[in-house]
């Protein structure tokens, strides 16, 4: 039988490639917004109403497939989630109102929530606890690749097509994806049968599990897991931390839109630029991370520190940002910003993993997950009052004000280390 040197690497890079896939679908519609605005007569409330309605999909969508992969497993898990929201993203085609955006971006948000849980449990099941949070980078590269390729790919499309038909071809991405998923991922390490009997016993060993079922494993029910203050450690630095992120992905076009009156192709010429910075933070800070603990680091020590370098990185930045008087500053600074985000968000998302074992890791990743999106909504409806006469520097300071909220989450959350059941 046939042997794959190094399987979870290929395992991380589908993962990674369907993460591309899930940011040019969402980032199409603020893109494209620009025209779309114009041909259909909506202003930007209707834009700030349907991207709040894409949000509650997402918030439920984050829980609901947080238990669908824990019931149904990783394989499974992602195909109904990229079935979802492919679906979605390509009848947008026929919509016409805010309304009618609104219901296709519900679906959207639903079928896209799945792929955080998923990759989390991916990681968590594929990689050895040193290597997770480089696990964790690779597909937070993914998002930021996604957001790198969005903006020109798009902006081209939109240019030869128009905003109707580009929405249906970027849907069919995720239809092509399936096919080397159901592939390529057969099952978990422990039974692959392409895995190497010495890459399986590095990743089980690594886990810190023996080979056989450990029948003492900690398993908590729903409350149970919300009795642990590392759980709401999580879900706090998720509620304060996605909104900085999701303010840029959702209001970048639209701020080099009113700011510095750029239209749909020069939107594509710039949009891009900022997530360059974040690939490159979710690549540096899971090797950081790894490299520290390679080092002797505790896991404790490691995540933490690269956290608190992370936050340090886009206080200033955010700051900057908002006296930015030229589109190549603004972008730069935001560059740092999301470098700084990707960082830290990486290693946060490797907290399930670090605090509980694989059976529960689904569960609390979309629990945070959901309050990650609660957390944007409320932002998100602020910024058109903040916003108001294309002034910016309110936005910026909002997303400065949240990161010192992140870092207390973070550390009130306790030691990291494997919980242990309550007496």
């Amino acid at each position: 039988m046939k042997t794959i040197k190094g399987l979870r690497w290929l395992v991380i890079t589908l993962v990674a490639i369907a993460t591309i896939i899930n940011y040019i679908d969402r980032s199409a519609l603020a893109v494209m917004w620009p025209g779309i605005a114009a041909d259909l007569g909506m202003d930007k409330r209707d834009y700030a109403n349907i991207i709040t309605v894409f949000l509650i999909g997402y918030a439920v969508g984050q829980s609901l497939f947080g238990k669908l992969f824990d019931a149904l497993g990783t394989r499974i898990g992602f195909l109904l989630s990229i079935v979802v929201w492919s679906g979605a993203i390509a009848l947008h085609f026929v919509a016409r109102s805010a309304l009618s955006f609104s219901l296709f971006r519900i679906m959207l948000g639903i079928g896209e929530a799945g792929n955080w849980p998923g990759a989390t449990k991916a990681i968590a099941e594929w990689f050895p606890v040193r290597e997770r949070a480089l696990g964790q980078g690779i597909f937070g590269a993914g998002a930021s690749l996604g957001s790198v390729i969005a903006p020109p790919l798009v902006a081209f499309l939109y240019a030869y097509v128009g905003w109707k038909t580009t929405f249906i071809l970027i849907g069919g991405l995720g239809f092509i994806w399936i096919v080397p998923w159901l592939i390529v991922y057969k099952s978990g390490p422990g039974t692959h049968p392409w895995i190497s009997e010495e890459e399986r016993q590095y990743i089980l060993h690594g886990q810190q599990q023996a080979a056989q079922v450990v029948q003492n494993e900690y398993v908590p029910t729903l409350g149970q897991l919300l009795r642990h203050r590392q759980s709401w450690s999580v879900i706090a630095a998720r509620f304060f931390i996605d909104p900085v992120w999701w303010l840029f992905v959702s209001w970048l076009p639209l701020y080099l839109n009113e700011k510095f009156h750029f239209d749909v192709k020069q939107i594509g010429m710039f949009a891009w630029v900022p997530y360059v910075g974040a690939a490159a933070g979710a690549l540096s800070g899971g090797w950081l991370c790894g490299s520290l603990l390679e080092r002797g680091w505790s896991v404790d020590r490691a995540r933490k520190l690269v956290i608190a370098i992370g936050l340090a990185l886009m206080l200033p930045a955010l700051l900057l940002s908002a006296a930015a008087q030229t589109p190549l500053l603004a972008v730069l600074a935001i560059g740092v910003i999301l470098f700084g985000f990707q960082a830290a968000i990486t290693n946060i998302q490797t907290l399930p993993s670090d605090f509980f074992s694989g059976k529960t890791v689904g569960t609390l990743a979309g629990l945070s997950g959901t309050s990650a999106v609660l957390g944007v909504i409320v932002c998100m409806q602020l910024v058109p009052e903040l916003t108001t006469g294309g002034n910016y520097t309110p936005f910026f300071i909002l997303g400065a004000l949240l990161l010192p909220l992140v870092f207390v989450s973070i550390w009130l959350g306790g030691a990291v280390v494997r919980v242990q059941p309550k007496n």
